[in-house]
């Protein structure tokens, strides 16, 4: 237990038993079960993947210090949709990635918002019963036994108060369901000094006789809600209003046997909207209604892709991953349009307002998935990225590059054009010429060609600087980016301007060592150079030398012939994977190595490709069927994960590699073909069309590859095929 939890608290050993073994009767009873036709997808994924601990140190790479969580995984098991505003979770440690974690044993509430990245988990509610004193720490205990989650769907009992926990959700709005053992003293805590945030305010004030009303401020954003009970709330508690230990309690009075249920609607305008919110999206509508919506809205967006073949647990993952990728950016305009805009200023407008994506993580495949899948809500979010640079005067970036360029670009590439194109390249624009703005030390990049490295005597793991190797290696990929809007339309002197500075990559590798290497203002290379050291953003931003020495998507044979030609590279890519991660480097970001690859962080994701460049799909296939195999829903219950989550970005890999097809560059409308793990996978799209891959062999070599029946030359297919449907076939033998 992570916080003392006051002993009279505890029930004696036999009701604690008895509460477990009577939990999976309530569940049962209460699970609101659909008819197997509504849920013959969503019954692969599991929620829980990802919220187990990474304790293996051979696929860690090192014994990881004592009391140490690596951070693999971080991922919610709670109720959600798509791209929703809310994420009603269990908390079980508050300020951790996504505030809960497999191991623990006490749930502290049940939060409204969630990411996975240390922030959020707003509106923290605890039902409760007994006399005892009620404290803003107070848990209750829990067992895996008495929990269930699916999509839509959350389940547990809480020991101490004999409570059984159900939770489902809509877009904006949590509904939960109570079954208190005891029909008396039954309370319900909202813990609105907590969050994963700081949180700077709070209020709750009650509104009639079952309604309640408030908010909670965490630094520049409030979330306001309106719970509605179906008993009669005899007592609102507000213990330390405003305060950080502070908490809000509603005593329900006593009798009565039926759950008891609190529905919430959430915004992040006000309270009345939020009324407005719940009423919309739940009003008079039951537990089970909401949640068979719910789940068969997940099976509407998970039935987009259909997989034929593999082993089940191949499919487990497969849609496990697939519901991940689909859960961030998170809606933040409510039903009448309206939304607080990046200066606070509330706004109606006649698209939905999302959150900023995480760029740096998820530019890359799980972008590009979601603007597969569902364009509208692709071109909403690029929208969203518009009213803020029209406001700031840059598009936003997340934590690193400026890749709010290639997702743009290559949306547009793939047929999402409905949004102010001519505007938003403007903003792009500014974002690759005006210091101040989106890239930092812009100006140095475009006067030297690379951005520079102070000399430091003993960098550490956690010494600062520029990020210069990093940022360089970006800026070029995001330089080419822009070219492709420009080239679009019709901007050729902006083009070539940038298209030259595409091959700034070049600028920071370094033929005596073949590493991309840090430089110092002078033009020198970085001494006491050890490229296997991993930095946070000394020369590399959570990365070593090995991991981005190959990044150049935008120019891979120019790559190669940087290296010194095929050979060369080849050998280089084959020391990648084989050379082996040092295990006194420790890095709490960096876990899940094949030699010096990591797979558990993002800078190298499209390294198991690279190999397609020097005409060797083969040995690309040998690294990604590993990593399918061996990196994805691990440990000992097959729920851990070998790295972070990190919104989706680590799950949108795993559903393209196991689907045959990669985003190699995200600014291309076009994907490299590899050997699925399935025999057939079939993308249904909103346009009517689908598109079928194929693997009519159980051969992992790839021999070639056929479009529609006729042999297709090279290894990348056009996103052009998911626009008009067809069909491509994965030719394959035997691994010799």
């Amino acid at each position: 237990m992570k916080s003392s939890i006051k002993l009279k608290r505890f029930l004696i050993l036999l009701l604690a038993v008895a509460a477990v073994s009577c939990a999976k009767t309530i569940q049962q009873d209460s699970s609101g079960t659909l008819p197997a036709a509504q849920h013959s997808l969503t019954q692969y994924v599991n929620p829980l993947i990802g919220t187990a601990p990474l304790t293996d140190p051979k696929i860690i790479g090192y014994t990881p210090p004592k009391d140490w969580r690596v951070w693999a995984g971080l991922v919610y098991p709670g109720s959600t949709l798509p791209n929703a505003m809310v994420q009603l979770s269990p908390i079980t440690e508050f300020h951790t990635g996504a505030g809960y974690e497999y191991e623990d044993t006490v749930i502290y509430g049940f939060a409204h918002t969630n990411k996975g990245h240390w922030n959020l988990c707003h509106l923290p509610i605890l039902p409760v019963s007994g006399e005892a004193n009620v404290n803003v720490e107070y848990g209750s205990r829990f067992s895996h036994d008495s929990e269930t989650a699916k999509p839509g769907f959350y389940g547990v009992t809480l020991l101490d108060d004999q409570v059984q926990v159900d939770l489902t959700s809509t877009l904006r709005c949590g509904y939960h369901q109570y079954r208190y053992a005891a029909g008396k003293d039954r309370k319900i805590v909202f813990k609105l000094s907590r969050s994963n945030e700081r949180v700077t305010d709070w209020n709750m004030e009650k509104v009639g006789e079952t309604a309640v009303q408030g908010f909670q401020e965490t630094g520049d954003q409030t979330v306001y809600f309106y719970g509605v009970l179906n008993e009669v709330i005899q007592q609102l508690d507000v213990r330390g209003k405003g305060t950080k230990d502070g908490l809000a309690v509603l005593s329900l009075r006593d009798g009565g046997s039926k759950p008891v249920e609190l529905k919430v609607g959430l915004s992040f305008v006000s309270t009345q909207n939020a009324k407005q919110n719940l009423e919309a999206e739940i009003g008079d509508r039951t537990f089970d209604q909401v949640r068979s919506a719910a789940s068969n809205t997940w099976e509407a967006l998970l039935s987009k892709v259909q997989v034929t073949g593999g082993t089940a647990k191949q499919k487990q993952l497969f849609y496990t991953s697939l519901y991940r990728s689909m859960q961030w950016p998170a809606l933040r305009s409510d039903v009448n349009g309206e939304y607080r805009d990046v200066k606070g200023n509330v706004i109606r407008a006649d698209f939905n307002y999302y959150t900023l994506p995480s760029l740096w993580d998820t530019y890359r495949n799980k972008l590009v998935l979601l603007s597969i899948l569902r364009p509208n809500v692709t071109r909403d979010v690029i929208k969203s990225l518009q009213d803020i640079g029209d406001k700031t005067g840059f598009i936003p970036t997340f934590f690193h590059g400026d890749h709010a360029a290639a997702f743009i670009a290559g949306a547009y590439q793939r047929g999402i054009t409905d949004f102010d194109v001519p505007d938003v390249y403007r903003l792009l624009l500014r974002n690759a010429t005006v210091e101040g703005g989106t890239r930092p030390y812009i100006s140095e990049y475009i006067q030297k060609g690379y951005i520079s490295t102070p000399q430091v005597a003993a960098p550490n793991v956690e010494t600062k600087a520029k990020a210069g190797v990093a940022k360089t290696l970006e800026y070029a990929f995001d330089d080419y980016a822009v070219a492709q809007l420009a080239k679009a339309l019709h901007d050729t002197a902006n083009y070539r301007v940038l298209m030259t500075r595409s091959q700034n990559y070049k600028n920071v590798f370094d033929p005596g060592t073949r590493f991309m290497r840090g430089r110092l203002e002078n033009g020198e290379w970085v001494q006491n150079f050890n490229p296997q050291y991993p930095y946070y953003e000394y020369m590399y931003r959570e990365a070593n030398a090995w991991q981005v020495s190959f990044f150049a998507p935008q120019d891979m044979p120019g790559l190669v012939t940087l290296y010194g030609g095929k050979q060369a590279f080849e050998s280089k890519l084959d020391s990648l994977f084989t050379v082996p991660w040092n295990p006194n480097y420790i890095a709490r970001n960096v876990s899940g190595f094949i030699g010096q690859y990591c797979h558990g962080n993002q800078p190298d994701h499209e390294e198991p490709f690279a190999y397609y460049f020097v005409d060797k799909p083969e040995k690309s296939q040998k690294v990604i069927d590993n990593i399918l195999e061996n990196y994805y829903g691990i440990g000992e219950k097959g729920l851990a994960l070998s790295g972070m989550d990190d919104a989706g970005e680590m799950s949108a890999w795993y559903v393209f590699s196991a689907a045959g097809l990669y985003p190699f560059s995200a600014a291309d409308a076009k994907y490299i073909v590899t050997v699925p793990v399935f025999d057939q996978v079939q993308w249904k799209l909103d346009n009517g069309k689908v598109l079928t891959i194929k693997k009519p062999d159980s051969g992992r070599k790839l021999t070639a590859i056929q479009v529609n029946g006729a042999s297709h030359n090279g290894y990348f297919i056009s996103h052009d095929l998911f626009k008009s449907g067809g069909v491509v076939e994965v030719m394959t033998e035997p691994n010799n």
